[in-house]
Formats: C-alpha cells, sequence, structure tokens
C-alpha cells in the first residue's frame, strides 16, 4: 500500500505532533507499507526541496510570493495554494492509494481537492480541532465568528472526507456530534515504544550532580510551557510545600511561550533558586531527566483542547516507570486510572495539586507497585504497533468507499 501523509510540520522540529508521526511513519513501514510525507509551509523555511531526518525524508513546501498578502486571512489562503500544488505534484509522481492529511484543517482542504482531482480517497486525521487550537493559543475566542468559522471548516472537511481517524475517544464524541457515522471514524489512540524507556533505570548520577539536584526529592516536568500546561498552578503549588520540604526542589524540561512568566512567579514567590529551568534538551536525552524526577506533574487546566484530546507525556512516564500526578480533564483520565498507575485532582487547584503531590510522597511504599502496573498498561494497551494496526481497517473503508458506483455494480472504472 502506498500512502502520502500530509503534514503540518515534522521532524528535526520537536513536538508531540512530531514524535507521534515519526512513530506511524515507521511502523507502517515494518509492515510492508510505503510511504512518502510531505509538509506544508508551516513547517517554515527549508533550504531544499525534502530534508533527510532519522531515515526519514519529508519533502518540503514553499511559501510562494501571493497576489492576497493584506486581506484577513491571506496567509492561510496562500499556504493552501502552495500545498495544493505541491501535492498534486508528489500525487502524479508517487501516485498514492491513499492521502492521508493530518490536522489542521488547512492540510484536509487541500487534501480533499487533489483527492478528488484524481479520484484518491482522503483520510483526515484529527488530533486536535482548529478552532480550539486557535482558542487555546489566544487567536480566537470561544463563540467569535472566527471561531464559528473554524468549526464550520472543520465541519465540512470531517463529512467529506472517506474515513477520518483520531486519537483518543473524546474528539470521536466531538466528531460523531458533527453528523459523522461511527462506522466512518476510527481511533488511533496516542502510544509509545516501550523498549525506548528503560524501565525504572537507576538516575544519571553525573547529570543530577551537574544540575545540583544530588540529595533533592525533584518535582517535575518535560514538555512545552504553553498556558494549558498549568505550569504556573505548579510553581504556586510548591511555594505551598516548600517551607517544611527544604529537600524539595522543581525540575522543568523543555521551553516555550510561558517561560518568562514562570521565572517571574517563582520569583515573585520566593522560590526561585529551587526551580531549576533545564532548557530544551534532545529528545534522546529526555529520559535521561525523567529518571531525575521523583515524581512528575501534568497540572492542566480544563479547557475543550484538554478535555478532547490526550497528550503524549503520562504514557512516557508510565513506560519509564515514572510516578506522576494529573489534573483529572478528560485527556487524562482516558489514560491514568487514578491511584493504579498515577494520581488524579481537580483540575486548576493549587491546593489539590499539593494535596496529591503530598499523597504521591508519602505513599513511596507503592511505588513499586504503581510502576509495574503503568508499564503493563502500556506494553499490552499503548504500544505503537497496536496503534498503528488501527489504520488497516481506516485505509480499507475508505478505499471501498472511494469505488465509483459502477465499480460496486461490476462495471468498469472510468
Amino acid at each position: 500500500m502506498r500512502i502520502l501523509h500530509l503534514l503540518d510540520h515534522s521532524l528535526p522540529l520537536h513536538s508531540g505532533y512530531t514524535f507521534r508521526t515519526a512513530a506511524i511513519l515507521r511502523e507502517q513501514r515494518r509492515l510492508g507499507w510505503e510511504t512518502l510525507q510531505m509538509t506544508t509551509p508551516r513547517h517554515g523555511s527549508a533550504r531544499d526541496n525534502f530534508e533527510d531526518v532519522d531515515g526519514l525524508r519529508f519533502h518540503r513546501t514553499p511559501l510562494r510570493d501571493g497576489a492576497l498578502r493584506g486581506v484577513p486571512g491571506a496567509l492561510y489562503v496562500e499556504e493552501m495554494l502552495a500545498t495544493r500544488a505541491r501535492l498534486d505534484d508528489l500525487v502524479a509522481s508517487f501516485r498514492p492509494e491513499v492521502l492521508h492529511a493530518h490536522s489542521p484543517v488547512l492540510n484536509a482542504l487541500p487534501a480533499l481537492s487533489i483527492g478528488r482531482r484524481h479520484g484518491i480517497p482522503v483520510v483526515y486525521e484529527v488530533r486536535a480541532l482548529w478552532e480550539d487550537a486557535a482558542v487555546d493559543h489566544g487567536t480566537t475566542r470561544e463563540g467569535s465568528l472566527r471561531y464559528r468559522f473554524s468549526r464550520a471548516l472543520e465541519t465540512y472537511a470531517l463529512r467529506r472526507a472517506s474515513h477520518v481517524t483520531t486519537i483518543c475517544d473524546g474528539l470521536r464524541g466531538e466528531i460523531a456530534a458533527r453528523g459523522i457515522p461511527p462506522g466512518r471514524v476510527t481511533v488511533v489512540p496516542n502510544a509509545v515504544d516501550a523498549q525506548q524507556f528503560v524501565f525504572s533505570a537507576p538516575p544519571d548520577a553525573e547529570l543530577r550532580e551537574r544540575l545540583g539536584l544530588t540529595g533533592k526529592v525533584v518535582l517535575g516536568f518535560a514538555g512545552s510551557f504553553y498556558s494549558y500546561e498549568g505550569l504556573d498552578l505548579l510553581i504556586e503549588a510548591f511555594a505551598q510545600l516548600a517551607a517544611p520540604r527544604p529537600d524539595l526542589c522543581v525540575l522543568l524540561v523543555g521551553g516555550g511561550p510561558q517561560e518568562q512568566s514562570l521565572r517571574r512567579l517563582a520569583q515573585d514567590l520566593g522560590v526561585a533558586h529551587r526551580v531549576q529551568f533545564a532548557g530544551r534538551v534532545p529528545h534522546a536525552d529526555v529520559t535521561r531527566y525523567y529518571g531525575l524526577i521523583d515524581v512528575l506533574a501534568y497540572p492542566r487546566r480544563r479547557m475543550r483542547l484538554t478535555e478532547l484530546v490526550t497528550p503524549l507525556k503520562p504514557l512516557e512516564a508510565m513506560a519509564q516507570g515514572g510516578i506522576f500526578v494529573a489534573s483529572d480533564v478528560g485527556g487524562h483520565r482516558e489514560l491514568v486510572r487514578d491511584g493504579e498507575t498515577g494520581f488524579l485532582f481537580p483540575a486548576g487547584s493549587v491546593a489539590a495539586l499539593a494535596g496529591a503531590i503530598g499523597t504521591a510522597l508519602a505513599h513511596r511504599a507503592d511505588w513499586d507497585v504503581m510502576r509495574a502496573k503503568a508499564r503493563r498498561f502500556v506494553e499490552t494497551e499503548r504500544t505503537w504497533a497496536r496503534s498503528v494496526a488501527h489504520y488497516s481497517d481506516a485505509y480499507a473503508a475508505a478505499l471501498a468507499r472511494n469505488v465509483p458506483q459502477g465499480a460496486r455494480l461490476g462495471g468498469q472504472r472510468s
């Protein structure tokens, strides 16, 4: 089977989006499928028409000079026009059997156009809904004209795709609410390659010493510093716990738009000297930092995005045998069994977060059992081999739905 994947961005950029993509591509190739992958202009400028990263070739799409600059929404139109032209060229040379457009909807619309032109089914993978992502990034307000327009575009694409895949039950429910029949939606959940995570590996003593964490009890987070992650709540909860626990500290690994405000908050609360910002690290090294953290924290705020979308980070923590606390938003509840594989607490509450951290630290005797249950959950339910196998049915359904009526009746395709 030949699949052409249309992506918003890819490696070497680091995000949950790019890591999921790379895992999907590698697993599909292990299944013997042939893949070609391209990114839209939203990936950023590229020196060449393609880029080889970690054994994967990504075809790039330059943003051409357009005549629409200055018109509201013009950049989106220019991006989609460039994507459509690049996709048309690659379809002609690669001749895929399926076009697989991954979020956002700005990818689905060009794919649907080219799919119609060439008679190729389009599978639209919804990793997040565009209107909700826009609310999170502060570019629109829920209920605004732009929000309603974005939502309408999503619904338009969902109804016209040959098949829809998504990453969790929360998004499947939202898609169904827009009138998409259950038989046209397949969940391909987030997963991890458990073999990449050494279960309960001993901490890296040299790294611990270099970061000044020797003899410390470490609370931590690894990922992007976006407002919905609730890292300010973690710092406030730590400030409540810090006085009676001089051995306690915080390690934040990563970066993002909230970093400076988090640094100011730690300073204002008088705990800056006990909050370590490690910066962004290569993805291959993240497991070394995980190993230094006694209790990971995922204090996501409650909003549509976090209620509907499941993150990768708790799965990574479970694969490595990490103990963690997580807010009880819908995306976490799909992954975490409270008190068995992790600790849940009411989202948005600093006091509840501090209490959950305290509970986790007070039950060290139970950690080995919890780690074993979490690792077993990953190995039996959330491996990439298990998840990616679901695409076989999704592609088959898309191909069957794309067969012209004459062929279904035994006639010849034109």
